[in-house]
Parts: structure tokens; sequence; C-alpha cells
């Protein structure tokens, strides 16, 4: 089976109906933004959104079942590699799309494993979130130009760098997001902060993605920079 990146064209059919997409992402504008993109392009139709799978055990009980679902990698309440085996366990024909900021290639390797389809950044443009969900519904496995950051990023590495500082009252972060952060600025892996915060590992690598995409950053090395040149959270 081809392995494509999200920068090809997906195979033509000569004849398509409409996608069914089961969209599952916690953060709410975000979860909305993707839907109503979807749904303003011909080929889509996003028929059920949730912040958890919730959504699994309400699209049983339909007629419709989605071809393809886009899966938050970074989920805060669940681990997504369990709600993953329980889609393919429910909905043993879909495929699944995993959503991230940059996924590391561990991430990578087990969904890869756990029987992904594909993988597309949050911050993609929107013709590569077309053209990955048109390639793996018709069957393609897609990865992404992981080693590619966003115009944004790179602003904000520069900034780093150079010194200048980003305001911290300007991330909305937890109580439990701001305990991670000072925790990744003292070194600590994700093991040694679960057992630091008496939490599961599974919830601090959730924590460690929402961090990622609250601060447009890319790697635990740039957060740990980020606390260094505010002096804390």
């Amino acid at each position: 089976m081809v392995i494509r990146t999200t920068t090809e064209t997906a195979k033509e059919k000569k004849t398509m109906s409409k996608i069914q997409v089961l969209l599952i992402e916690d953060n709410r504008f975000l979860r909305e933004g993707i839907a109503a993109m979807l749904d303003d392009h011909d080929d889509f139709q996003v028929v059920a959104r949730s912040a958890d799978g919730d959504a699994v055990h309400q699209l049983k009980k339909k007629d419709s079942l989605p071809d393809v679902v886009l899966l938050d990698m970074g989920l805060e309440k669940a681990d997504s590699l369990e709600l993953m085996t329980l889609l393919q366990h429910e909905l043993p024909t879909v495929k699944i799309i995993a959503m991230d900021i940059i996924p590391d290639h561990i991430d990578i390797v087990e969904f890869v494993k756990a029987g992904g389809s594909g993988f597309i950044l949050k911050n993609a443009a929107s013709e590569d979130w077309i053209t990955t969900i048109k390639a793996v519904a018709s069957g393609e496995k897609v990865l992404p130009p992981i080693l590619t950051h966003s115009l944004f990023s790179q602003i904000i590495e520069l900034a780093l760098k150079n010194g200048k500082q980003i305001p911290a009252d300007s991330i909305n972060f937890t109580f439990r997001e701001r305990q991670v952060v000072d925790l990744i600025a003292k070194g600590m892996s994700n093991k040694e902060i679960a057992a630091s915060l008496n939490i599961a590992t599974f919830t601090v690598k959730s924590h460690v993605h929402n961090i990622l995409e609250k601060m447009t950053l890319n790697t635990r090395l740039q957060i740990a920079a980020f606390v260094n040149k505010e002096g804390g959270t």
C-alpha cells in the first residue's frame, strides 16, 4: 500500500458520494471550525462531533455510519489510542485519521501499529485537510510532512532565540497545565511528572499536547525555553 504525504493529490474517483466524517476533538472552537470547513465542502458531511467519543454510541443507532474518523491525539479526558481501539471494534470498517500539532516519531509508530490510516497537522492548510481525508477514504495511508513547521511556530521559536518574551497572561493555562509546564522546565519526563502529580502517564501526555497547542510550539524544549525566559508561569 502506497504511503503518501499531505502535499500529494488524492486519487480521483469517477463517482463519489459525500464522505461521512466523525469528528472527535475536545477543543470546542477547533472542533466547530473543522466541522464548518468540512461541511462547506461538497464532498464531506460531518455526521457527528464529540469531545471524547460519546458520538460513537449514538452513531451505532443510525443507518449512516462514518467513513472516516478525525481523532484528536491529545484528548484531555481519554486515552486517544484506547479510544481508537474502541472505534475499530465498534466501527470495524471506519478509517481513522489522527489530528495533532507536531506528532513525534513515537506517536506515529504507536498510531500505525494500532491500525491508523493517516495523520493531519492541526495547523495544516485547508487543502491538506481535504486531500488527506479523500486519500484515506479511498484506502491510502497518509503521513504528514512532520519536519515542516508552521510559519507562526517559526516566528515564536525565533522570538525565544532572540530573547523576546511572549506574555504569559496571553496563554490560558489550566492549573494542572501550569504544574506540568513547570515540571517540564525542570527536565522531568512524562513518567516522572505523572508520579509527581499522582496522575496517569497518558494524562500527562494529553496535557503536554494541549500545552504545545496553546503555545503553538513543537517541542518540550521550547516549553522549557519559554518558562526560562518568563521566569516561570
